[in-house]
C-alpha cells in the first residue's frame, strides 16, 4: 500500500514537472539545458539525503535496535519537511507559463493520445529512454549488494560508491550546462555514455575481490555515463514533443509509465532467479547484470532520425554507431571468457570430486 501511494505520488510529480521544462521554452538547445539542471539537482538532493543521515547518526546514538529505528524515522521525517519547503518555494517562486496563443489569436487544439502512437518517432525515443531507465535504476538498485556480496568491500563503500556516482552526476550536469547543443553533438554526447558504460560493465564483469579498490575509479566513470545519458535522453522527449506543448504530459506520463514497468519486471526476474540463504546469489549474478544491461544501450540506436529544432537533420548510422558496434563485440567477447572460464571450473570441480562421496549422496 505504501509503495502504490508513493508512485502515485512521484507520477504526479515527475509528469508535470518533466512537461514543463517543454513549457518552459521551445528552444532546444535551452530545453537540453533544463533538462541538465535538473539532473544537477537530483544529485543534490540525493546527496543531501546522506548529509542528512550523517547529521542524525552522529546525534543519535545506534546502540539498540530502537535507537536504529528512531534514527531511520527522524531521517525520513527530516527528509519530508526538507521536501516540503522546496515544493513550496517551487509553487510560489515558478511563474507557469502560459499557453501558447496561435497566429489567429486561438488557443491551439488538444493533441489525442493515438496521435503520439502514429510516430515512429515516439517508439524511437521510447525505446532509448526506457532502456536507460533500465540500466540506470535497475544497477543503482543492486549497486550496495554488489560491492558488499561480490566484492566483499568495507560496509562504507555502501555509501561511499553511490556518492562517488552522484558528485561526478553532479559536475557533468552542471558542465552540459554550458553547451551550444546541435542534433549531433545530442548524439555524440549519449553515444559517449553509452561507451562509458559499456567499458565499466566489462570492467565490473572481470573485477575480483583482490581488485575490490577498482570500483572506486569505476564510480567515477559511471557517474559520468548516467549524467551524460540521462540528461540527453530526458531532452530526445522534448524533441519529441516539440511545440506540441498540449500533448507533452501524456509523452512524458507513457514513457514514465513504460520506464517502471520494465524496471520492475527486469526486478523480478532477478529476484526469483535467487537462492534462499542469508548471501543469496542469483542466476544472474550482479556482475552478469552489471555487464549485458550495458550492452542493451547498443540495440537502442536503430534509425531514429532526432531532428526537430537543429539546424540539420541527422542519421543514427555513423561513425558513433561503429564505435557502439565495436565496443558491443568486445564486451561479448568479454562475457564469454568469463563464462567460458565458470563452466571449465564447475566442470573440474564436478570431475575431481571423490566418488565415494557421489555414491553416498545418490
Amino acid at each position: 500500500m505504501y509503495a502504490a501511494i508513493f508512485n502515485v505520488g512521484w507520477a504526479a510529480t515527475q509528469v508535470s514537472h518533466m512537461s514543463m521544462v517543454s513549457c518552459i521554452t521551445l528552444n532546444s538547445t535551452s530545453r537540453v539545458a533544463l533538462a541538465s539542471c535538473r539532473n544537477a539537482f537530483t544529485m543534490v538532493a540525493n546527496l543531501s539525503l546522506y548529509a542528512v543521515a550523517l547529521i542524525v547518526f552522529s546525534v543519535i546514538n545506534g546502540k539498540t535496535h530502537d535507537d536504529v529505528e528512531n534514527q531511520y524515522r527522524w531521517i525520513a521525517y527530516l527528509s519530508i519537511f526538507i521536501g516540503c519547503c522546496f515544493v513550496g518555494v517551487f509553487h510560489l517562486a515558478t511563474k507557469e507559463p502560459r499557453l501558447k496563443v496561435g497566429v489567429h489569436g486561438m488557443v491551439h487544439a488538444r493533441i489525442s493520445w493515438d496521435y503520439w502512437f502514429k510516430r515512429i518517432l515516439y517508439y524511437q525515443v521510447a525505446l532509448v529512454y526506457v532502456l536507460t531507465r533500465l540500466v540506470l535504476n535497475v544497477s543503482q538498485a543492486y549497486l550496495a549488494f554488489f560491492v558488499i556480496n561480490d566484492l566483499q568491500m568495507a560496509q562504507s563503500a555502501k555509501a561511499l560508491v553511490p556518492a562517488l556516482i552522484y558528485i561526478c552526476s553532479f559536475v557533468v550536469s552542471i558542465a552540459l550546462q554550458e553547451i551550444a547543443w546541435t542534433g549531433r553533438m545530442l548524439k555524440a554526447y549519449y553515444s559517449a555514455g553509452c561507451i562509458l558504460w559499456i567499458f565499466c560493465g566489462a570492467v565490473i564483469l572481470l573485477l575480483t575481490t583482490n581488485m575490490s579498490y577498482v570500483m572506486y575509479i569505476v564510480s567515477v566513470f559511471i557517474g559520468i555515463a548516467n549524467a551524460l545519458m540521462m540528461v540527453t535522453g530526458v531532452s530526445m522527449q522534448n524533441f519529441l514533443i516539440g511545440e506540441n506543448l498540449n500533448g507533452c504530459a501524456f509523452v512524458v506520463g507513457s514513457l514514465s509509465f513504460l520506464d517502471k514497468i520494465s524496471c520492475g519486471l527486469a526486478l523480478y526476474v532477478l529476484q526469483s532467479n535467487q537462492t534462499p540463504g542469508n548471501n543469496p546469489i542469483p542466476l544472474f549474478s550482479y556482475k552478469d547484470w552489471f555487464g549485458s544491461c550495458s550492452c542493451i544501450l547498443c540495440t537502442s540506436w536503430g534509425g531514429s532520425d532526432l531532428h526537430h529544432g537543429f539546424p540539420q537533420s541527422f542519421k543514427v548510422f555513423d561513425g558513433t554507431t561503429i564505435s557502439l558496434a565495436v565496443s558491443l563485440i568486445i564486451i561479448i567477447l568479454l562475457s564469454l571468457t568469463y563464462k567460458g572460464k565458470w563452466l571449465y571450473h564447475t566442470w573440474r570441480n564436478f570431475s575431481c570430486s571423490d566418488p565415494l562421496e557421489n555414491s553416498s549422496s545418490k
